[in-house]
């Protein structure tokens, strides 16, 4: 069966490093930053534009704008005008859609649950964690202070969900907006991977 797998994560939960696991137990492709990259080769724009506009919001105003953009495609002669944010998120919309069609993959981030939620084929998760955890696996990753690493966690979690908020329907982080919520501190990396695995088969036989 095509599933694809989407994974919204709290930053410090390793939600990257289990999507990475997941994909390769599971023998599929697994993207993240470098879905970046396939959008800038599709929209013709740089690299580095997509990695300075990384799953950061934009203007709320012009989020009409946006949408009815994409509901015309890039021929619209509003996308021309449009500002550079919206067109990294209407490539990295049009690539996720693309790289769902091509076989089964586990997505990380980007709103990629939003952009596939009308095929019926998506396991959506949120990967959270303890945030004591959190903080003890940011400062030794970056080799940070107990504080710089609280700050760098509060920055980046209120960054996502605001970028979440802003292009989807739904609430970053909500146990709603998502098909399972699971806390990565409970079973540890390899534990949740296990778990998703076993959701996974469990999905595919329930819908062969």
């Amino acid at each position: 069966m095509n599933t694809i797998i989407t994974i919204s994560r709290d930053f410090g939960s390793n939600g990257r490093e289990i999507g990475k696991r997941v994909a390769e137990k599971l023998s599929i492709k697994w993207y993240d930053k470098d879905l970046m990259k396939r959008a800038a080769e599709k929209s013709g724009l740089c690299t580095e534009i997509f990695e300075n506009h990384d799953e950061k919001p934009t203007s709320s105003f012009l989020y009409n704008l946006v949408m009815d953009t994409y509901s015309f495609g890039y021929s619209s002669s509003n996308y021309i005008d449009m500002p550079i944010g919206h067109k990294v998120f209407l490539a990295q919309f049009d690539a996720i859609k693309a790289i769902a069609d091509e076989g089964p993959c586990v997505i990380i981030g980007r709103c990629a649950d939003y952009a596939l939620q009308d095929r019926d084929n998506c396991i959506n998760l949120f990967i959270h964690s303890d945030f004591d955890v959190r903080v003890k696996h940011i400062m030794e990753r970056y080799n940070l202070s107990e504080d710089k690493a609280k700050d760098m966690i509060n920055k980046k979690d209120k960054q996502r969900a605001n970028y979440y908020n802003f292009y989807s329907n739904k609430k970053w982080g909500k146990a709603e907006s998502y098909d399972l919520s699971i806390d990565s501190s409970i079973l540890g990396i390899d534990g949740t991977v296990d778990l998703i695995c076993y959701l996974v088969n469990e999905f595919e036989k329930k819908n062969s």
